[in-house]
């Protein structure tokens, strides 16, 4: 994976500071593991491969090496509560919003956290926060996005797809995450969970 492309983003926060794996267990876990050690907000934990990958509901997110996007968004919104409600749609909707501004293919957002293509879940989201005394210390933004994803398990070959399954090409990653990044930034400035 090129981090100095996906660092190249034209964001101000997310994906300066990138901590990278060729494989780890969980990067939403990870992340929660390493506040102790002073990681500025924005940083991202992304992986070429998980062993445990979570989705929502303690499901697992099944993958295989450097063919899709694992990555979690670390952010210390110090904001009450209330501010995230709806997030998560709207992370998906930045999420369609880059995938259509890349390629023109549009996806279709299952709330509260999912992303489809022709009717096929292709993302998901886990947001996870921390709060303590009414505020909301450590912000957690799993995304699973599946883009050149050639084989599926018996359990969801007919439920789940990927960009290249659908569109039978190769697609960068780098490029997806970078857009991703971008939009998303733009809502966590929206709602004020990162200073201007």
């Amino acid at each position: 994976m090129d981090l100095e492309k996906i660092k190249n983003a034209k964001t101000v926060y997310l994906g300066k500071n990138i901590i990278y794996f060729n494989e780890i267990n969980s990067t939403q876990d990870y992340a929660k593991q390493i506040l102790k050690q002073n990681i500025k907000t924005g940083s991202i934990v992304i992986a070429d491969y998980q062993t445990k990958g979570k989705g929502t509901k303690e499901r697992k997110w099944l993958s295989s090496k450097e063919k899709n996007i694992m990555m979690t968004i670390i952010l210390y919104p110090n904001s009450k509560p209330l501010k995230l409600e709806g997030l998560t749609v709207e992370i998906a909707q930045a999420i369609k919003n880059a995938i259509y501004k890349l390629y023109k293919y549009n996806l279709d957002i299952k709330k509260p956290n999912d992303l489809y293509l022709n009717n096929k879940k292709i993302a998901g989201i886990l947001t996870e926060a921390t709060s303590i005394k009414e505020k909301v210390i450590h912000l957690y933004i799993g995304i699973g996005f599946n883009v050149n994803e050639e084989s599926f398990s018996d359990e969801i070959k007919d439920t789940a797809t990927s960009l290249k399954k659908e569109f039978n090409k190769e697609f960068e990653i780098e490029e997806i995450i970078v857009t991703i990044l971008e939009e998303i930034e733009k809502v966590l400035k929206e709602r004020k969970l990162v200073s201007e």
